[in-house]
């Protein structure tokens, strides 16, 4: 169900941002998109699904980790700098601690058969969670200043680009993302912007 932006929540503390991240992180083995989006999303409606589309793009561009980007901006959001190291301890702090402690007991454990089999079918899935999310957040694609069918064809292109032709993803942002910014621009420039205080004529 569509979250509306007078249902949006916010984290009330930075205890709480750190806690929040910490579960999503522990949570995302093999791929933390989906859980991301349902954590921030669905469950604590801290972002509505065409904001969290918005941020994850912008996180996706920048340089480092996606979450690490998207857990930066939003704790700077809400509480500035310490907020966002608040949310980057929690994203950090609890996997590096769990896979410290399995490296140490288990250490010889990457070499069996049995847990490359166990690796191989848990990336299958995360592969189907990761294609279900997107098809979920496909859904704000109307909404986009570029419309459904550009912003569809530029999806198509990349998947092309990237999943196909194997062309390097700096490539592909540069010359497909430059291009699709220059349009989404020129869309919301020319159109008609009211006034705060006018209305319209009857």
């Amino acid at each position: 169900m569509a979250i509306e932006e007078s249902e949006l929540r916010q984290p009330q503390s930075k205890t709480e941002l750190f806690i929040v991240f910490t579960l999503l992180a522990l949570q995302g083995v093999g791929g933390v998109l989906v859980i991301v989006q349902h954590e921030l999303v669905e469950r604590r409606k801290w972002l509505t699904q065409a904001q969290f589309v918005e941020e994850w793009s912008v996180a996706q561009v920048m340089p480092g980790p996606n979450v690490v980007n998207l857990c930066l901006m939003l704790g700077g959001k809400y509480f500035g700098l310490a907020g966002a190291m608040a949310a980057l301890c929690g994203l950090l702090c609890g996997p590096l601690l769990l896979v410290l402690s399995l490296a140490i007991l288990f250490g010889g454990v990457s070499d069996s058969p049995v847990a490359q089999g166990a690796l191989k079918g848990m990336g299958a899935v995360s592969a189907g969670l990761i294609i279900a999310t997107g098809l979920k957040l496909s859904t704000t694609l109307p909404q986009n200043s570029m419309g459904l069918w550009q912003s569809i064809a530029f999806a198509a292109l990349a998947f092309t680009a990237v999943g196909i032709l194997r062309i390097p993803l700096i490539w592909v942002l540069l010359c497909l993302g430059s291009l699709a910014y220059f349009l989404a621009y020129r869309a919301i420039d020319s159109t008609p912007q009211l006034a705060p205080n006018s209305k319209e004529s009857p």
